[in-house]
């Protein structure tokens, strides 16, 4: 008798997408976490740099009340995960665990960096730069890595799913307040300083994902068209556009998909389609400009 596969959801794709390389994955998120702790110690705490995020915050708290920001944002980053499994369930928070958890231990591991590499004495738009690039590079590794981003990232992410807004812009609002904060700290000038450092850091990131754009478009053929549909549907939060086709040397009528997706998304929703269907045919381009649309 023959046997019929059992259709697996989104979620259990992205489980075996997980699953897939594990330690290569896993080693790409422990680097990008070490080099991210790094370069907050090096650059941004030093100079009182306050670029948002959750360690944009430890720096205005150690401020006020002498906290040491490793201290802080382990406490924030327990508190989040509660808030988290509340409001985003369990999966979600499964995934930002481990990230909470490491990203402060190595921000007190490498709290002494300046006694070995010491640069007072240089520039601060050099310190923005190269602070910038460094931090965008690690945040590329850890989206590459597949791990859930963890502190005010889940901040968004909930903002995101009840104000249906992208996570893009939420993060956006999120940081643009603690920037604000900041200036009482740091003076408008390390302000104008912080939002350098957020673009630099966003252009890199997206960098070492792929490409130049902050989207991509994906034409998809595929025999696996409710699947993947699906996928971009419910896992991306992205809609879709279905049009008649037919192979040129085939002559074989089919359906293409057409979506455009965030470039951060981009190495998900490839090896998504490498898993739903091998056989997929799939043609991807920078999204430069993206308008209209439900």
């Amino acid at each position: 008798m023959k046997q019929f596969r059992k259709k697996r959801t989104s979620n259990d794709i992205l489980n075996i997408i997980y699953q897939k390389n594990r330690f290569m994955r896993c080693t790409q998120l422990i680097l990008s976490l070490f080099i991210s702790a790094s370069s907050f110690n090096l650059f941004f705490y030093p100079r009182k740099i306050i670029y948002g995020g959750v360690t944009g915050l430890a720096i205005i708290v150690n401020n006020f009340f002498k906290i040491e920001p490793a201290t802080f944002i382990l406490l924030i980053n327990i508190f989040l995960l509660f808030i988290c499994l509340i409001t985003l369930g369990k999966e979600r928070t499964v995934k930002a665990l481990l990230v909470s958890f490491l990203f402060p231990l190595f921000v007190k591991l490498t709290a002494n960096i300046t006694n070995y590499i010491d640069l007072s004495n240089a520039d601060t738009l050099l310190i923005v730069i190269f602070g910038g690039v460094i931090s965008g590079f690690a945040s590329g590794l850890l989206y590459k890595s597949g791990f859930s981003g963890s502190g005010l990232n889940i901040v968004s992410q909930i903002l995101s799913h009840y104000q249906k807004r992208s996570i893009g812009y939420s993060l956006l609002v999120v940081n643009s307040l603690i920037i604000l904060l900041g200036t009482a700290i740091s003076g408008w000038t390390m302000a104008l300083y912080a939002v350098l450092v957020l673009y630099i850091t966003s252009v890199m990131t997206d960098k070492v994902l792929l490409g130049t754009s902050n989207n991509k478009a994906f034409h998809l053929v595929t025999s696996k068209k409710e699947e993947i549909k699906s996928f971009i549907i419910n896992n991306l939060g992205r809609g879709i556009t279905i049009v008649n086709a037919r192979g040129g040397f085939t002559n074989k009528k089919a359906n293409m998909i057409i979506c455009v997706i965030p470039t951060r998304e981009y190495v998900k929703f490839k090896e998504a389609i490498q898993e739903i269907d091998p056989e997929a045919f799939f043609v991807v381009t920078d999204a430069y400009e993206v308008q209209g649309g439900e």
